[in-house]
Protein backbone atom coordinates (compact mmCIF):
# COMPACT_ATOMS: atom_id res chain seq x y z
CA UNK A 1 0.00 0.00 0.00
CA UNK A 2 2.77 2.70 0.50
CA UNK A 3 4.34 3.77 -2.81
CA UNK A 4 7.17 5.71 -2.61
CA UNK A 5 6.41 7.84 -5.53
CA UNK A 6 4.36 9.75 -2.91
CA UNK A 7 7.47 11.19 -1.08
CA UNK A 8 7.96 14.25 -2.10
CA UNK A 9 10.24 15.94 0.64
CA UNK A 10 13.51 14.80 2.18
CA UNK A 11 15.70 15.37 5.04
CA UNK A 12 16.48 18.43 5.41
CA UNK A 13 13.75 19.90 3.80
CA UNK A 14 11.97 23.33 4.71
CA UNK A 15 8.40 22.79 4.86
CA UNK A 16 5.24 24.53 6.48
CA UNK A 17 2.49 22.94 7.94
CA UNK A 18 -0.59 25.69 8.06
CA UNK A 19 -1.12 24.65 11.97
CA UNK A 20 2.41 25.12 12.83
CA UNK A 21 4.42 27.28 10.52
CA UNK A 22 7.91 26.25 9.23
CA UNK A 23 9.51 23.51 10.07
CA UNK A 24 12.49 20.99 8.67
CA UNK A 25 11.80 17.41 7.42
CA UNK A 26 14.31 15.57 9.87
CA UNK A 27 13.46 12.41 7.43
CA UNK A 28 10.95 9.54 6.00
CA UNK A 29 10.19 6.83 8.34
CA UNK A 30 7.91 3.90 8.31
CA UNK A 31 5.97 2.70 11.11
CA UNK A 32 3.67 -0.19 11.60
CA UNK A 33 0.51 1.29 12.76
CA UNK A 34 -2.40 -1.02 13.38
CA UNK A 35 -0.78 -4.10 11.41
CA UNK A 36 -0.09 -1.38 8.98
CA UNK A 37 2.89 0.04 7.09
CA UNK A 38 2.90 3.52 7.17
CA UNK A 39 4.97 5.85 5.51
CA UNK A 40 5.28 8.96 7.83
CA UNK A 41 7.37 12.48 7.62
CA UNK A 42 9.11 13.33 10.85
CA UNK A 43 8.93 17.62 10.89
CA UNK A 44 10.99 19.43 13.66
CA UNK A 45 9.52 22.74 14.33
CA UNK A 46 12.88 24.12 16.52
CA UNK A 47 11.28 27.31 17.55
CA UNK A 48 8.66 25.61 19.18
CA UNK A 49 10.04 22.35 20.30
CA UNK A 50 8.23 20.55 18.77
CA UNK A 51 8.34 17.21 16.50
CA UNK A 52 5.24 16.25 14.32
CA UNK A 53 4.96 12.86 12.38
CA UNK A 54 2.57 13.37 9.26
CA UNK A 55 1.59 10.33 7.45
CA UNK A 56 2.72 10.82 3.62
CA UNK A 57 -0.29 9.80 2.32
CA UNK A 58 -2.03 12.49 4.00
CA UNK A 59 0.61 15.04 3.73
CA UNK A 60 -0.87 17.11 0.77
CA UNK A 61 -4.37 16.93 2.24
CA UNK A 62 -2.95 18.21 5.91
CA UNK A 63 -1.43 21.18 3.85
CA UNK A 64 2.36 20.20 3.77
CA UNK A 65 3.79 22.62 1.22
CA UNK A 66 7.23 23.49 0.47
CA UNK A 67 8.21 27.06 1.27
CA UNK A 68 6.35 29.91 -0.60
CA UNK A 69 8.15 31.29 -4.19
CA UNK A 70 9.73 34.65 -4.28
CA UNK A 71 7.01 35.63 -6.42
CA UNK A 72 4.15 34.55 -3.71
CA UNK A 73 6.46 36.26 -0.96
CA UNK A 74 6.38 39.66 -3.32
CA UNK A 75 2.23 39.45 -3.17
CA UNK A 76 2.64 38.74 0.74
CA UNK A 77 5.14 42.18 0.61
CA UNK A 78 2.59 44.22 -1.63
CA UNK A 79 -0.88 43.06 0.75
CA UNK A 80 1.77 44.28 3.71
CA UNK A 81 2.42 48.14 2.11
CA UNK A 82 -1.62 48.10 1.41
CA UNK A 83 -4.33 49.86 2.93
CA UNK A 84 -5.74 47.97 6.11
CA UNK A 85 -9.32 47.23 5.74
CA UNK A 86 -11.13 46.74 9.43
CA UNK A 87 -14.19 45.82 9.34
CA UNK A 88 -16.92 46.64 11.66
CA UNK A 89 -17.83 43.54 12.79
CA UNK A 90 -17.63 42.27 16.18
CA UNK A 91 -14.13 41.26 17.83
CA UNK A 92 -14.94 37.72 18.52
CA UNK A 93 -15.78 37.06 15.15
CA UNK A 94 -12.81 39.34 13.27
CA UNK A 95 -10.40 37.31 15.63
CA UNK A 96 -11.98 33.67 14.47
CA UNK A 97 -11.13 34.94 11.03
CA UNK A 98 -7.41 36.33 11.74
CA UNK A 99 -7.25 33.14 13.85
CA UNK A 100 -8.18 31.20 10.67
CA UNK A 101 -6.22 33.12 8.26
CA UNK A 102 -2.63 32.68 9.90
CA UNK A 103 -3.60 29.14 10.74
CA UNK A 104 -4.10 28.44 7.00
CA UNK A 105 -0.50 29.04 6.36
CA UNK A 106 -0.90 31.48 3.08
CA UNK A 107 1.68 34.39 3.12
CA UNK A 108 -0.63 36.08 1.73
CA UNK A 109 -3.54 35.97 3.77
CA UNK A 110 -1.20 36.18 6.91
CA UNK A 111 -0.07 39.59 5.63
CA UNK A 112 -3.32 40.52 5.50
CA UNK A 113 -3.70 39.69 9.09
CA UNK A 114 -0.78 41.83 10.03
CA UNK A 115 -1.72 44.82 8.24
CA UNK A 116 -5.22 45.13 9.39
CA UNK A 117 -4.03 44.99 12.88
CA UNK A 118 -1.06 47.65 12.92
CA UNK A 119 -1.30 50.29 14.45
CA UNK A 120 -0.35 53.62 14.08
CA UNK A 121 1.48 55.25 17.15
CA UNK A 122 -1.50 58.08 17.60
CA UNK A 123 -4.02 55.88 17.35
CA UNK A 124 -6.00 53.75 21.02
CA UNK A 125 -3.77 50.94 21.70
CA UNK A 126 -4.45 47.58 20.70
CA UNK A 127 -6.23 44.92 23.30
CA UNK A 128 -4.25 41.63 24.77
CA UNK A 129 -5.99 39.76 22.36
CA UNK A 130 -4.87 42.20 19.35
CA UNK A 131 -1.40 42.32 20.42
CA UNK A 132 -1.37 38.40 20.93
CA UNK A 133 -2.93 37.59 17.50
CA UNK A 134 -0.38 40.39 16.02
CA UNK A 135 2.04 38.87 17.20
CA UNK A 136 1.04 35.35 15.98
CA UNK A 137 0.73 36.19 12.49
CA UNK A 138 4.11 38.16 12.48
CA UNK A 139 6.26 34.99 13.82
CA UNK A 140 4.40 33.18 11.16
CA UNK A 141 5.06 35.22 8.51
CA UNK A 142 8.72 36.32 9.81
CA UNK A 143 9.61 32.50 9.95
CA UNK A 144 8.55 31.92 6.05
CA UNK A 145 10.79 34.73 4.89
CA UNK A 146 13.49 34.20 7.47
CA UNK A 147 13.73 30.67 5.27
CA UNK A 148 13.21 31.54 2.26
CA UNK A 149 15.50 34.72 2.03
CA UNK A 150 18.11 32.88 3.97
CA UNK A 151 18.68 35.45 6.69
CA UNK A 152 17.77 35.27 10.79
CA UNK A 153 13.82 35.33 11.80
CA UNK A 154 14.79 38.45 13.81
CA UNK A 155 15.82 40.09 10.92
CA UNK A 156 12.47 39.11 9.29
CA UNK A 157 10.43 40.39 12.07
CA UNK A 158 12.38 43.86 11.55
CA UNK A 159 12.25 43.73 7.68
CA UNK A 160 7.99 43.03 7.80
CA UNK A 161 7.62 45.75 10.71
CA UNK A 162 9.80 48.13 8.93
CA UNK A 163 7.60 47.43 6.30
CA UNK A 164 4.07 47.91 7.96
CA UNK A 165 5.72 51.11 9.31
CA UNK A 166 6.81 53.09 5.98
CA UNK A 167 3.22 52.20 4.66
CA UNK A 168 1.95 54.21 7.33
CA UNK A 169 4.38 57.21 7.36
CA UNK A 170 3.57 57.22 3.45
CA UNK A 171 -0.47 57.30 4.52
CA UNK A 172 0.37 60.14 7.06
CA UNK A 173 2.39 62.20 4.91
CA UNK A 174 -0.55 61.72 2.26
CA UNK A 175 -3.45 63.12 5.07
Amino acid sequence: MTNDNNVKFQAGDYVVYPAHGVGQVEGVETQSISGMEVKLYTISFEKDRMRLKVPVMKAENSGLRRLCTESRLQDAMDTLKGKAKVRRAMWSRRAQEYETKINSGDPVSIAEVLRDLKRNSDEIEQSYSERQIYQSALERLAREVAAVEDISELQAAEQLETMLGKKQEATAAAA
